[in-house]
């Protein structure tokens, strides 16, 4: 991996810094607003005692899948992180590093969570988070009560291959649905595709909002 290797802590971007720009993606993305699939189609979820997990690739060519208000939505929560993300990827020499959404659900009173083991596997290499920019204090205190939950973007020194396949692990267990799930992602682009084409020029709202 690029850059050197830092303290968990010392990764964490400040809370109160607005944010980032989205993973370039490799390859075409369809276009924003068309879809009609819910974070839950696009999340890889892993469960322990403790904690529950879902990851949510913020790549173009899975989030622009989504239904139009869960697009829109995680377009604005990564714009307004942009900075956080920007000095994250400047400091680890990386200029479009691959994003995630990360959520963890405490499952127990006093659950403890260590945001910086989960890792992401693909064809034998492990990528760990470059830095994480959290949506508020409790995620730095990696502590949480029952139904409490936590969120923060992930920063990948590269673009996860969302075509493809690969596993996400923490805690010891292991997530491998993503490669289950690319029938749907690509049943969902060829009805993207059928719906901008029936709705051009006229939707000129989606157009702008790209």
């Amino acid at each position: 991996m690029r850059g050197l290797r830092r303290p968990w802590y010392l990764m964490l971007a400040a809370v109160m810094l607005p944010g980032a720009r989205p993973a370039a993606a490799q390859g075409a993305a369809p276009p924003g607003g068309y879809g009609s699939l819910t974070q839950d189609d696009v999340a890889l979820r892993i469960h322990t005692a403790d904690t529950d997990v879902r990851f949510v690739p913020l790549d173009a060519r899975v989030t622009r899948l989504l239904a139009r208000d869960s697009w829109a939505s995680l377009r604005s929560l990564v714009e307004s992180r942009r900075r956080s993300i920007d000095s994250l990827a400047t400091a680890a020499g990386i200029s479009r590093p691959g994003l995630a959404l990360v959520t963890f659900f405490g499952q127990r009173a006093n659950a403890r969570f260590d945001p910086q083991t989960l890792t992401v596997m693909v064809r034998s290499r492990e990528l760990r988070p470059l830095g994480i920019v959290p949506f508020s204090g409790r995620f730095n205190s990696q502590q949480l009560e029952v139904r409490e939950q936590v969120s923060g973007i992930y920063l990948y020194e590269e673009d996860l291959p969302v075509n493809d396949s690969f596993t996400i692990s923490y805690a010891g267990q292991t997530s491998d649905d993503w490669q289950r799930k690319q029938p749907v992602l690509d049943r969902e682009r060829a009805r993207v595709a059928l719906r901008e084409r029936g709705q051009r020029p006229a939707d000129s709202a989606v157009d702008s909002g790209r």
